[in-house]
């Protein structure tokens, strides 16, 4: 039996499983959760801000609302030891036929926008875990789905709110299913909703033998079908099964007295929505044959419109198993897709279909056709646009003109195009990665029908759009009216100088009424009301969800990579730290994004003046441990005219952490000897990049990432080559070819249970077991239940522990800047 206590001496800090050199390499060990320096831990704690959702306009004199909804904090490990099955992409717990995983929901509030009055609701169970609200479309009231109450009751419940006063009840004798996600929606009636149920005497759920009946076999018969690597998929056919068991659902409508009226026939309906009349139902809905490669959004597929009153059913499609799409961008379903209700008509069908198969490569001078479909569908369907860009999406408005947006990935083409009468209208063109000419989305709202439209001018000359209004200067929301004539666009409302005022709805069109988010570094973020030619009305009062917490400030840097590429960073400093304390060990976090013009990616991203808001894998808190934290670095990745990004994806990303280094080093903040890199996906393969192919660290914290391209040999992040058109791309770019280079100290941490395509844990594991084999300074730490993004506290604190201990050990305790080891740029 080991002695632990003294293991863990030897190795140099509390913690470390392979010792540098020692004959403990291979030592194993199993901690308890450990929580990090109590500052870290305040920190990390506190809750989320409140999110708040604005009442429909409803009818005349009801008066407005908002909903402020409190989001549960980091949930316990025995939240995620929970019952969960992972299959066909999907997973959910078969205990309530919902989801598995997610913040929920634990207190509701309503606030009348006129005077203020505020009411906790009463009503729903103790300890609720709420994951889906919806107003009505009178704005009177409010479904809840709980998945959790006092009685123990399994499954997931509905619950309707009244929100004149704020009181709650549940709707007796309805087994939701939400294993797609949310089960209901409201009718325009406001006095039923649309539900997929647990069928009922749906029996007991298949058993899985231990004994097999047979292999498990999978052939291609010389068709190309590429493919992603996907993630908890179905295996054999109890699989398939057990799959089918759960995802089945009755769609039924639902009375506010728990009257159900069953619609169609069960099946495993992924989508249920009603008309805007309430007339029709627009089912989809799986079906065999199922895929053992792919999740289940490319399963085959049935839309069918069913009338409610007589269950007749009319098919609009049936789509084929989508195994032959290729896995590039802009790439699509051959075949119709994208139904949806038209919002602005009583029962119409809207859909798209590809002019190119599917394919971009292909050259089409429509690469994708519009089609509407009236009631009672059984004529033929007329065309409402054709498309020489990829569609994007479509807004309705009470107004009757269509806002439709096109892209294209290869030159990042963005058009919005006002669909009428004639011929459609050019209202911008130009590219969505250009940010500083962005002139916003649409702000949409829920018409009576409860579907949303656009809010437009009263006189619908106008349509209203919000805006990040990103400029040099960093972040400045807006909202503006676009002319539907003619493009033309004038902002009628921007944030304040000092602060960051976020456009969180348009309350009313005429006379204008927005309702604004605020905040700024020393002000958490609240609520008011915004009229032209006033001053900001408070709304709400949130207090700081980090109590009498000291954050830290953020400075936006601004420099210069050697190649003249504009570069920003943010610069967090330890309170009350001052340039004459010299300069600071330093933690250093980055995503890269690719580009395709220089331009595009010397841009600023956020604002100076938005209030610090943590998450669970924050660099900030280590601020409080006395680091200089450079957080959302800039790594752009640029590849213009015929060049591909990937082409010089190590060059540039060198250069780039070099450009920060430098720059901090030159404030006199950053000690150029003592920097640590981090990243989190393909921050993490970024982080083991740098540290492979520079000196430029002394240590690394990689979390979640992949490492060897080859195991995503169909593209990978934004790569649309595949290995075999590009495998020097593939073999220069994954750090596991490089192992033999990595000698910094290096942590990786890694999810056991990665749901994110091409993550999986053995990316982790065998880059491990190849640092260990080259006698490289590598932890490994596998949290069990944890998913791509970490959730439960005890993972997040044990995290944080974990980095802070690296970080003390290899970075701060590393020597300053007097010391005589050397930061390179590049290795030879």
């Amino acid at each position: 039996m080991w002695n632990w206590a003294k293991v863990l001496n030897v190795c140099g800090f509390a913690g470390v499983v392979v010792c540098a050199g020692g004959g403990l390499a291979g030592a194993q060990e199993s901690p308890k959760y450990q929580e990090p320096p109590a500052a870290i831990v305040q920190l990390v704690d506190a809750p989320p801000p409140p999110r708040v959702s604005v009442s429909p306009a409803g009818k005349s004199g009801e008066a407005r609302r908002i909903l402020i909804e409190q989001y549960s904090g980091l949930p316990p490990i025995a939240d995620l030891a929970q019952p969960e099955l992972r299959l066909a992409g999907l997973r959910f717990n078969p205990k309530t036929n919902g989801p598995s995983r997610g913040r929920y929901i634990t207190s509701l509030k309503l606030q009348t926008l006129q005077d203020g009055k505020e009411m906790a609701v009463a009503g729903l169970p103790a300890q609720a875990k709420i994951r889906f609200v919806a107003w009505s479309p009178d704005g009177r009231k409010i479904s809840v789905v709980n998945s959790s109450d006092a009685s123990g009751d399994a499954g997931l419940s509905l619950w309707i709110v009244d929100a004149a006063s704020a009181k709650a009840g549940r709707v007796a004798g309805v087994a939701l299913n939400g294993v797609f996600g949310d089960p209901c929606e409201w009718m325009s009636d406001s006095a039923r909703l649309i539900c997929k149920t647990i069928p009922a005497g749906r029996g007991g759920a298949p058993v899985r033998s231990e004994v097999p009946d047979g292999p498990v076999v999978q052939q291609n018969l010389g068709r190309v079908t590429p493919g992603a690597t996907y993630e908890d998929l179905l295996k054999n056919p109890t699989d398939q099964e057990i799959f089918d068991y759960y995802a089945t659902s009755q769609v039924a409508v639902i009375g506010m007295d728990g009257t159900s009226v069953a619609i169609g026939k069960p099946g495993v309906i992924e989508e249920a929505t009603a008309s805007p009349d309430g007339r029709y139902a627009l089912i989809s809905a799986q079906h065999k044959p199922y895929s053992y490669l792919l999740p289940y959004e490319m399963f085959p597929l049935r839309v069918s419109v069913v009338e409610i009153k007589t269950g007749s059913v009319k098919e609009l499609s049936d789509r084929a198993l989508q195994d032959s799409v290729p896995n590039i961008h802009d790439a699509v379903f051959a075949g119709p897709r994208e139904y949806q209700w038209r919002s602005d008509a009583p029962a119409t069908v809207f859909w798209v279909e590809a002019g190119d198969g599917g394919d971009p490569r292909k050259e089409a001078a429509v690469r994708d056709t519009l089609y509407l479909l009236d009631a009672p569908f059984t004529g033929g369907a007329r065309k409402l646009a054709e498309l020489p860009i990829r569609f994007r999406s479509v807004t309705w408005s009470e107004k009757h003109t269509v806002l439709v947006e096109e892209r294209r990935w290869k030159d990042r083409a963005r058009v919005i195009l006002a669909v009428s009468v004639g011929a459609p209208v050019k209202l911008f063109e130009g590219s969505f990665e250009d940010r500083y000419n962005d002139p916003g989305t649409a702000v949409s709202a829920m018409n009576g029908a409860g579907k949303p439209v656009a809010v437009t001018t009263p006189d619908g000359s106008g349509v209203f759009l919000r805006g990040e209004g990103a400029s040099a200067e960093g972040d400045k929301p807006f909202v503006a009216v676009m002319n539907l004539a003619n493009g033309s666009s004038k902002k009628i409302w921007e944030s304040e100088k000092g602060y960051f005022e976020f456009p969180w709805d348009v309350i009313d069109a005429g006379p204008v009424k927005v309702l604004v988010r605020k905040e700024s570094p020393t002000q958490s973020p609240n609520y008011y009301l915004w009229s032209a030619g006033q001053a900001l009305q408070q709304v709400t009062a949130f207090p700081s969800p980090y109590g009498n917490a000291t954050l830290p400030t953020k400075q936006v840097l601004k420099y210069k990579r050697a190649d003249g590429v504009e570069l920003s960073a943010n610069l967090y400093l330890p309170a009350g730290y001052k340039k004459e304390d010299g300069p600071l060990p330093t933690l250093m976090e980055a995503y890269p994004t690719e580009f395709k013009t220089k331009a595009s990616a010397g841009q600023i991203t956020g604002s100076p003046y938005e209030f610090t808001v943590l998450y669970w894998g924050s660099p900030i808190p280590f601020v409080t441990q006395g680091y200089a934290v450079l957080e959302n670095t800039s790594i752009p990745i640029i590849g213009e005219g015929n060049a591909e990004p990937n082409d010089t994806y190590v060059e540039q990303l060198v250069a780039s952490a070099q450009a920060a280094i430098d720059e901090g080093a030159r404030m006199g903040v950053v000690d150029r000897n003592r920097v640590a890199v981090m990243g989190h996906s393909y921050g993490a393969f970024m982080t083991v990049n740098l540290l492979a192919h520079s000196n430029l660290f002394k240590a690394g914290i990689a979390r979640s990432g992949a490492y060897n391209r080859t195991l995503t040999p169909f593209g990978f992040q934004n790569e649309d080559r595949t290995y075999w058109q590009a495998p020097e791309v593939y073999y220069k770019m994954s750090p596991f070819m490089h192992a033999d280079l990595i000698k910094t100290p290096l942590l990786l941490i890694h999810g056991e249970a990665d749901n994110n395509s091409g993550t999986f844990p053995i990316q982790s594991e065998r880059l491990f077991s190849a640092l260990k084999g080259q006698g490289g300074t590598v932890r490994f730490v596998l949290l069990p239940l944890e998913a791509h993004g970490y959730a439960a506290r005890e993972s997040v604190m044990h995290m944080f522990w974990e980095m802070n201990s690296w970080l003390t050990t290899y970075v701060k305790n590393a020597g300053s800047a007097s010391a005589t080891a050397t930061a390179g740029v590049a290795k030879p």
